[in-house]
């Protein structure tokens, strides 16, 4: 059996998320896990000559989209390594973690419609195997 995998947000989480109506700042947790190798296989236009890992990529990825972020008012709070869960599933692992905050999930959503942004989009596609994005909200 095929694991689940985690790439891109479906139309029905995006409606559910955006169904809440948060106007405030909003923080996005990534957790991420890199292919071995980058699967430029759906974006040839992208890919370098030589192979790369998907770490790589995703930091042509970072390079390519933290202009745009920045331009959305947005701002990287971190960025680090990671690994297993001191509490969960101990067969989950992850690589990299980011925290992402946004003005408002408006910002969000034309920050990941800009079209100069969507242009390096497949650099994150070639470089991950899994992902998680989760929303969070000051409380």
């Amino acid at each position: 059996m095929t694991k689940q995998t985690y790439l891109e947000v479906t139309q029905e989480a995006g409606a559910a998320f955006f169904s809440k109506g948060i106007t405030g700042p909003i923080v996005m947790l990534n957790l991420l896990k890199f292919n071995e190798t980058a699967d430029y296989s759906g974006y040839p236009d992208l890919a370098p000559a030589e192979p790369i890992s998907g770490r790589e990529a995703y930091e042509r990825y970072m390079a390519h989209s933290t202009p745009h972020l920045e331009a959305a008012g947005s701002e990287i709070l971190f960025s680090g390594g990671a690994d297993r869960f001191l509490i969960g599933p101990q067969d989950e692992t992850w690589d990299s973690v980011l925290l992402i905050k946004h003005a408002s999930p408006l910002e969000f959503l034309a920050f990941a419609e800009n079209e100069a942004y969507l242009v390096g989009l497949g650099h994150r596609i070639a470089a991950l195997a899994d992902s998680r994005l989760l929303p969070i909200i000051e409380s």
